[in-house]
């Protein structure tokens, strides 16, 4: 496998020539979100401009080409994940709005005092949504704990089953330490206990491959805008006979049968899940990001992210005081860190003057930042297009606000 020359791919995202502050921007908080590649971009327009109408149900030509992209991008989700059936592919607004449908969903099957296991390094949208479910039906929400490096306690983990355990629900990758957790084992574990797996992928697609079937995925929750593709559409995977037994979400629009006084009947899977005008042009854009990215290869571009991780880490530890978060063995290409006794809000503020793009706070994972004893982070986050000479600016930069802030 010939490595990935970011140089390559470049100029096919032309944000990245811009300046911040009068300075060369370096774009490093696409954990957050990614760029788009023009081509994405280009997709959006062409569809707005040539086949914008309504999807479904619509007999004039516009309709029909509109229904034809879409049903192609689930296609090709299907593909690019390797679900079975196109049934189990289900359009949502983004992560979030995939784990809150399956929690609201799926846990109207729950009893009281049944029981939910998350992880302590959770996102907050991995949260939530159970908390507000533990509110109306009043189940129990059980965590799984990590160690310093970021490494979750799966002999605790084990531990935390009984006989009313019915969903672990968890992340694929940190999006705070970059750890990949054992999704595979962790599913076979749970499947052991007859609970069913939730997996929060935002942070995986774009830097693993990832096959539900492999892994034993029950549900896989994913986001657009993380993977090169635009902001506002996402995806849940969820096996058919799960899906099947569930109520549906929202409703309105395609997910009816037939709509009567007496009684409303449910359209068949996936669309029983998809109320209202979907976003068929943010899917069709999505799945001009999907053959971008495997065009690239994702192994090439774990490669590279990797060597970038390795690089930077390395020249980062050099720094009088500076201390990272999260150090899993194989970890993805996040690099949370403070320096010295500097607010984390302070690094960021300065970094950004110099051009450095990070993001800074506690990045939807407040009870992760309790377990470390620290408020928040200053967060790195490497993409496909980052180059070793932006890693050195920004060492450089931050060797040069460690000195303003920390003498």
């Amino acid at each position: 496998m010939t490595s990935l020359d970011p140089l390559e791919y470049r100029h096919d995202f032309p944000i990245l020539n811009r300046k911040v502050n009068g300075k060369p921007m370096v774009y490093l908080d696409n954990t957050a979100s990614a760029q788009t590649p023009k081509c994405v971009v280009e997709t959006i327009e062409h569809i707005y401009y040539n086949a914008k109408a309504n999807v479904h149900r619509g007999v004039h030509s516009l309709s029909q080409e509109a229904t034809a992209n879409m049903e192609t991008a689930r296609e090709r989700v299907r593909k690019f994940i390797n679900a079975e059936s196109t049934d189990e592919v289900i359009f949502t607004r983004g992560t979030t709005e995939a784990i809150n449908l399956v929690a609201s969903s799926y846990g109207q099957l729950l009893e009281p005092g049944d029981e939910v296991i998350l992880t302590v390094m959770e996102h907050h949208s991995n949260i939530v949504p159970w908390q507000l479910l533990q509110q109306r039906r009043g189940i129990v929400i059980k965590v799984v704990p990590c160690d310093e490096r970021g490494v979750l306690d799966i002999d605790e983990y084990r531990r935390l089953f009984s006989p009313r355990t019915r969903v672990v629900s968890v992340c694929h990758v940190s999006n705070v330490l970059g750890t990949i957790n054992p999704v595979a084992e962790i599913a076979a574990i749970a499947h052991e206990h007859g609970a069913v797996v939730c997996i929060d992928g935002a942070q995986a697609v774009s830097h693993l491959k990832v096959d539900v079937q492999e892994i034993g995925a029950d549900f896989y929750a994913f986001s657009s805008h993380k993977m090169y593709g635009p902001t506002g559409i996402g995806i849940l995977y969820g096996r058919r006979e799960l899906l099947e037994k569930m109520p549906p979400y929202q409703g309105g629009g395609e997910m009816i049968g037939h709509v009567s006084f007496s009684g409303t009947t449910w359209a068949d899977l996936p669309f029983k899940f998809e109320a209202g005008t979907p976003d068929y042009v943010g899917a069709a854009a999505l799945t001009k990001a999907l053959d971008y990215m495997e065009t690239a290869c994702i192994s090439r571009i774990a490669a590279h992210e990797h060597e970038l991780l390795k690089y930077t880490t390395e020249r980062m530890l050099q720094i009088p005081g500076l201390r990272i978060y999260g150090t899993a063995p194989g970890k993805a290409a996040v690099i949370s860190f403070l320096l010295g006794n500097a607010h984390h809000y302070d690094t960021g503020i300065l970094l950004d003057q110099l051009g450095i793009e990070v993001r800074t706070g506690h990045h939807c994972a407040q009870p992760l930042m309790e377990r470390f004893g620290i408020e928040g982070t200053v967060r790195a986050s490497f993409a496909l297009y980052n180059t070793l000479d932006e890693a050195d600016a920004f060492v450089e930069s931050l060797r040069r606000v460690n000195a303003m802030l920390n003498g």
